[in-house]
């Protein structure tokens, strides 16, 4: 049975493109109520059956029919029978219009109408057609046990009742065989619908899923694009406006610098600033476009950490980079571009929180035994004015280092001073 899950509306997965709920029609006539309460719980509500559809009334009108064509045949048989009177010809006659009649109830109360048939159906030999009908009912509806019990007592009031009331044109072992026959091809159809129906509810209930799945699988994957980006992001706009705030507190703390070196910090500030614009438009554009960060602009490589290293040396920081990896062409992009990102968001936390102060920088690796990048930096010298930061940088470094495969730890050392260390893998 299918969970709701409110009432649907188009866009959601319970709404076909159709305007079906569940993917059942909106005219529905055709199909089963039963099977509609299955599918759409809210058609029947918290306390109501849901209503017969006309699909459910030609089928309880022939089912009626034909109880009552059994009937039929039946009293006329007991007219030419000399061994039953006509008073229990009477009552006969009536206890099988009264099964006949209580068929129309069979949808609401199958089990209890297949219990009451079986007592009747010893005396009356024209409630025989309503009998099995309900039989079949309780096949249809209701678990496989119920039908087994009920059919089973039939099975063995079949030889009582030819006992009693023998068939004129069939020996007894006949009768009871060809009785058993019909008994149990009725019950064997009913339980081939009601497998029927719950292989369909099965399929439909594994769809439903399969749908959600799929919404989660594709609502993940973008949440996952968009954590790219928003990584990307900080990565990258963190470095440039911190270059802007230190060459900005130069001129603030500097006025009377001399005009030489006012035009170079303007110059920095200048080009810093248009390569953020830069970098933004880059990274929105890529957003807009809807494909990873890898294909919407072009990404560093271990060759390019010269170049940060030079652009932090012109904001006035003191780095000395220790590079002792032979051919940095020849790191995979992956692990060169996760190593850049270490080193750039280590040097931006480096100016924030400890300026003034060198820091070292040393990449190490050769292919087989992974590439190695610390950033360490000494205790910053005085007081540093208390820069607001949320540490998800390092977070996203860390991230960063885990999805290429590798690991990275970070932390204060016994001097005060702070040191990042990552391993990457470089396969052979």
């Amino acid at each position: 049975m299918l969970p709701p899950a409110g009432a649907p509306t188009a866009g959601t997965p319970g709404l076909a493109p159709g305007g079906t709920a569940y993917g059942l029609p909106r005219r529905r006539w055709h199909l089963p109520s039963a099977v509609i309460a299955e599918l759409d719980p809210e058609a029947a509500g918290p306390r109501r059956r849901p209503r017969r559809t006309l699909r459910d009334w030609v089928v309880d009108l022939v089912c009626f029919l034909l109880a009552v064509l059994i009937a039929f045949a039946a009293a006329s048989s007991l007219r030419h029978d000399s061994r039953t009177s006509s008073g229990l010809a009477a009552v006969d006659v009536s206890l099988g219009g009264l099964c006949c009649a209580a068929l129309w109830l069979r949808r609401r109360w199958p089990l209890g109408l297949a219990l009451a048939t079986i007592p009747i159906g010893l005396a009356s030999t024209t409630s025989g057609g309503a009998g099995v009908i309900a039989l079949f009912t309780v096949a249809v509806h209701r678990p496989f046990k119920y039908a087994a019990w009920i059919s089973g007592v039939q099975f063995a009031l079949i030889p009582v009742y030819f006992w009693i009331r023998p068939d004129p044109d069939l020996p007894f072992p006949a009768a009871v065989l060809v009785t058993a026959l019909i008994t149990a091809a009725v019950v064997g159809w009913g339980l081939f619908v009601r497998s029927k129906r719950q292989l369909m509810l099965s399929l439909r209930d594994r769809a439903r899923r399969a749908e959600t799945e799929a919404a989660l699988r594709a609502e993940q994957a973008q949440r996952l694009a968009r954590e790219a980006i928003a990584r990307e992001m900080h990565d990258v706009l963190a470095h440039r406006l911190t270059l802007l705030s230190v060459h900005a507190g130069a001129l603030e703390f500097r006025p009377d610098a001399p005009r030489e070196e006012i035009a170079r910090a303007a110059g920095v500030i200048r080009e810093s600033a248009h390569e953020a614009l830069q970098d933004l438009r880059e990274i929105i554009g890529v957003l807009r476009a809807g494909d990873s960060d890898d294909a919407g602009r072009p990404q560093p490589t271990l060759a390019a950490l010269d170049a940060l290293v030079a652009e932090s040396r012109e904001a006035g920081m003191k780095v000395v980079l220790d590079h002792r990896v032979a051919d940095p062409e020849a790191v995979p992009a992956s692990v060169g571009r996760t190593a850049y990102r270490i080193a750039q968001e280590a040097l931006t936390n480096a100016r924030k929180h400890a300026p003034g102060t060198e820091v070292t920088v040393t990449v190490v690796g050769a292919p087989g035994d992974g590439l190695t990048m610390t950033v360490r930096n000494p205790a910053p010298p005085g007081e540093v004015p208390h820069v607001p930061g949320s540490g998800q940088g390092l977070i996203g470094l860390t991230e960063r280092a885990t999805l290429a495969g590798g690991t990275l730890d970070h932390g204060t050392g016994a001097d005060g001073g702070f040191r990042v260390h990552a391993r990457l893998p470089w396969p052979q």
